[in-house]
């Protein structure tokens, strides 16, 4: 196991790496067994799943910028307070997010996001 650095690390590395708007360029910061779960939806099981959902959310928008607000980390843990800001055509839409994610062998083995589903779908339909 790594350190707490080396957690907040990954986690900083791999939210930074969004903007490369590349789904497969994230598929190195997981583990192979890895549980992606946006709290409102079913869970993305294995990295695969992980990355086309997130390839599924690119497609959706020009680009997604993930600004982390603050950072904790304990042990393998790392919690984030971010807004994650989506593009579509001239729809620009902040979300409030909070993540938690779980580090094993200096990947993520677990990845949750609480936020409201209602905000973002609003906001993304143009409907503010």
């Amino acid at each position: 196991m790594g350190s707490e650095g080396d957690a907040e690390r990954v986690v900083r590395d791999f939210c930074a790496t969004f903007e490369k708007h590349d789904a497969e360029a994230l598929r190195p910061f997981f583990t192979d067994d890895v549980v992606y779960h946006n709290m409102p939806m079913d869970p993305a099981v294995g990295a695969d799943d992980a990355v086309a959902f997130i390839a599924g959310f690119f497609a959706m928008c020009e680009s997604m910028v993930i600004e982390t607000l603050h950072l904790a980390v304990r042990g393998n843990v790392v919690l984030t307070e971010r807004v994650d800001t989506f593009t579509v055509g001239q729809i620009v839409a902040p979300l409030p997010v909070m993540g938690t994610f779980e580090i094993r062998d200096g990947k993520i083995s677990a990845w949750r996001d609480y936020f409201d589903l209602t905000q973002i779908t609003k906001a993304l339909s143009g409907d503010s």
